[in-house]
C-alpha cells in the first residue's frame, strides 16, 4: 500500500529576472495577484490537497517569505484592539501550525533537480509534492493537486500535472511522451527538457506540480548538469522511467505562468473574474479600456 502523500516542497530560491526591478529586492513569489502573495496560493492549494508539512526551499534575500508565515504580532495587536475580526483573519488563521514549516537554504541557483535534493534529509522515505508557484492555475473542476494525490492512492509512482501547449512552445517546457489511459490520464514513456519544435514527442507539457517517489533523490544525486546548465529534474524523472512508472494528469482550466509579465497581468484579471466580491467591477473596468 502506498504511503500517503503529506509534504510538500516549494522551490523558491529562484532570481525572478523577467521581473526586474520589482524583483530586485522582493522575491517574486511575494508579488500579488489580486490581493494575495503567490506562494500563499501555492502554500493553500497544497494544503487543500491534504498536505500537512510544508518545506520551503529558498535563497539569500527571501527572508520576507518566512516573514510572511509568520505571525506579524503588532499588526495582529492593532486589528485585535480595533476589533477588525475579518482582516485580522486574513493576517493569521491561513497560518500552518508550529512546527509544521520548514525553510531550506539553497546555497547556488543550480536549477530546479537541486533545489529539490536539498529538501531530501526532509523528506527522508515518503513521496511528496512539489508545486512551482509562479504556475498559477485556476480549475475548471476538481483542483489538479487533489486529483493527482487521488490518482498516486491508486497507482503510485511519479505524478505529473500536464497541459497542452502550442507546438512552437515546447522549448519552453518539459514534454512527456505519452499514452491515454482514461480520462485525463495517461500514461508517460519519455520525456525531454525544452525540446525545439521539431523534436518535441507531443505538445503535453509538464506544469509545476509534481508527486514524487523519495527515489528520485538518488537520481538527482548523480545528476550532471543539463539543459541551461542546471540539475534538470525532467532529466531524473526520465532515468527513473526505467524502474518507476509515471502517469500524468491532463489540466482543463487557466494556467498561467506568473514567472513573466503577460501571465502575470492574466492571472490578476482571470482571478479577480472569478471573485464574486469583483467580477462586476473588473468587468466594467475591462470594457471601459477596450471601448
Amino acid at each position: 500500500m502506498n504511503k500517503s502523500v503529506k509534504t510538500a516542497v516549494f522551490p523558491v530560491g529562484g532570481l525572478g529576472t523577467r521581473f526586474l526591478p520589482a524583483t530586485k529586492s522582493m522575491p517574486k513569489e511575494m508579488l500579488t495577484v489580486v490581493d494575495k502573495p503567490l506562494i500563499q496560493y501555492a502554500f493553500e492549494e497544497a494544503k487543500n490537497a491534504g498536505i500537512e508539512h510544508f518545506i520551503f526551499i529558498t535563497g539569500r534575500n527571501k527572508n520576507i517569505i518566512s516573514n510572511h508565515f509568520d505571525h506579524a504580532y503588532e499588526l495582529q495587536k492593532v486589528l485585535d484592539e480595533k476589533e477588525k475580526k475579518h482582516l485580522l483573519s486574513l493576517a493569521k488563521d491561513w497560518l500552518p501550525e508550529a512546527g509544521n514549516i520548514a525553510f531550506v537554504r539553497q546555497q547556488e541557483p543550480l536549477g530546479l533537480g537541486h533545489a529539490i535534493y536539498c529538501a531530501r534529509n526532509f523528506i527522508k522515505d515518503e513521496p511528496f509534492a512539489v508545486l512551482l508557484a509562479d504556475e498559477m492555475l485556476l480549475s475548471e473542476g476538481k483542483p489538479l493537486l487533489n486529483e493527482m494525490v487521488d490518482l498516486y492512492d491508486k497507482v503510485g509512482g511519479n505524478i505529473l500535472g500536464l497541459a497542452e501547449v502550442e507546438k512552437e512552445d515546447t522549448k519552453k517546457y518539459g514534454i512527456v511522451k505519452a499514452e491515454e489511459e482514461s480520462g485525463n490520464t495517461v500514461k508517460i514513456s519519455d520525456m525531454v527538457e525544452k525540446p525545439a519544435p521539431s523534436k518535441a514527442p507531443s505538445n503535453l507539457s509538464i506544469v509545476g506540480r509534481y508527486i514524487l517517489e523519495p527515489e528520485i533523490f538518488n537520481y538527482l544525486g548523480k545528476s550532471k548538469s543539463g539543459k541551461g546548465g542546471e540539475i534538470q529534474l525532467t532529466d531524473s524523472m526520465k532515468d527513473m522511467l526505467k524502474t518507476t512508472s509515471a502517469h500524468g494528469i491532463k489540466f482543463k482550466g487557466g494556467r498561467f505562468d506568473c514567472g513573466g509579465r503577460r501571465g502575470f497581468l492574466e492571472a490578476n484579471i482571470a482571478f479577480a473574474l472569478n471573485r464574486k466580491d469583483m467580477h462586476d467591477d473588473v468587468m466594467s473596468i475591462l470594457k471601459g479600456f477596450v471601448s
